[in-house]
């Protein structure tokens, strides 16, 4: 069964949220390369919620 676009979403919401919680440890273990390879995933979800509509302000906690 296909999902609906809000499924979609939320999906790439939960995603967006795991790959912060991941970058904020990284950073904390001074990680650089791991930090690095999950700020591009990061930065793709970033841009794909973005424009699907999400409003980032409550969900962003790194803000790059």
């Amino acid at each position: 069964m296909p999902l609906d676009g809000l499924e979609v979403t939320k999906a790439a919401i939960d995603d967006f949220k795991e790959i912060q919680r991941y970058m904020v440890l990284a950073k904390e273990e001074k990680a650089e390369k791991t930090y690095a390879e999950l700020k591009g995933e990061y930065l793709s979800l970033k841009a794909i919620l973005q424009a699907a509509g999400v409003n980032m302000t409550d969900i962003d906690e790194i803000k790059e």
